[in-house]
């Protein structure tokens, strides 16, 4: 015989006795059902069972402190509140004025429109490519 055979099943009486108490109540009769089904329940399920077995008049204390005992140590899940996540990046909005301005004097730059496009896209301009829209901007707009 195992060892979780030989202790006492509190959980299993605290649901007889709310069903014993109250037979109509569905939320005990689900409780129990899911209990031999599965042989647990999760904590807000054994929360529920306390705050019945709390309005049971003749239900042991000993019985609630061991069943309030088994849903302290119980693990509680918390989700981390939802944050509100900003871009991965920002565009470099200079760079983009700096390309429109490129672009409108010289439509024809195959360079600068293909980093143009890259910035419209949302793709991160790396620093050589930066660097080039500088070089661009400094050789054709001082013209």
């Amino acid at each position: 015989m195992s060892s979780s055979k030989q202790k006492l099943d509190i959980i299993d009486k605290i649901l007889d006795a709310c069903y014993r108490y109250n037979p109509d109540a569905l939320f005990v009769m689900s409780l129990m059902h899911q209990y031999e089904e599965r042989g647990s329940l999760s904590k807000k399920q054994l929360e529920g069972l306390y705050q019945k077995a709390l309005k049971v008049p003749d239900m042991p204390v000993n019985w609630l402190a061991t069943l309030q005992a088994t849903i302290n140590k119980m693990h509680t899940r918390e989700k981390a509140p939802a944050v509100n996540s900003s871009p991965l990046f920002k565009k470099d909005e200079v760079a983009g004025e700096k390309m429109a301005a490129i672009l409108q004097r010289y439509p024809q730059h195959k360079r600068v429109i293909f980093l143009f496009s890259k910035y419209q896209q949302n793709e991160l301009l790396t620093l050589a490519e930066s660097a080039e829209v500088d070089k661009f901007y400094k050789l054709l707009m001082n013209r």
